[in-house]
């Protein structure tokens, strides 16, 4: 009898719009809505931190569910969202592309669910200054 395998998933990640290949994009995928959008106390959630110049990148081997991921465009690589006067001055992006106000959008707008045969999520970078 063979062991059961977890069932796993693949995400692909598309990113658009974005202003410069200078810098890094940062990723955060999460299941858990206390921990988005920047995956803080979320022990399983998964972060990546990759070159500008990436257009897609794969994520394999996910349990299928719901999950929210957020991209921040860290064009000069200090490890966060530099912001003036509260507004982001890098560009940042969601799963699902949710309208933007103030601040960002709640886990249950940029939710998306995982099947089985793995999903592809387009995020489309914003930038306000």
């Amino acid at each position: 009898m063979a062991p059961l395998e977890e069932p796993s998933a693949s995400l692909e990640i598309e990113f658009a719009a974005l202003r410069s290949e200078r810098g890094v994009l940062r990723l955060c995928l999460t299941r858990d809505p206390a921990s988005f959008p920047d995956c803080h106390d979320d022990a399983v959630a998964i972060t990546r931190t990759v070159p500008a110049t990436v257009a897609s990148l794969r994520l394999e081997r996910l349990a299928p569910g719901a999950y929210a991921l957020a991209v921040i465009h860290d064009e000069n690589g200090n490890a966060r969202l530099d912001t003036f006067a509260g507004i982001p001055r890098e560009g940042f992006g969601f799963s699902q592309n949710p309208a933007v106000g103030f601040g960002p959008p709640r886990f249950a707008a940029a939710r998306f669910s995982l099947p089985a045969e793995g999903a592809t999520q387009r995020v489309r970078l914003r930038y306000l200054l």
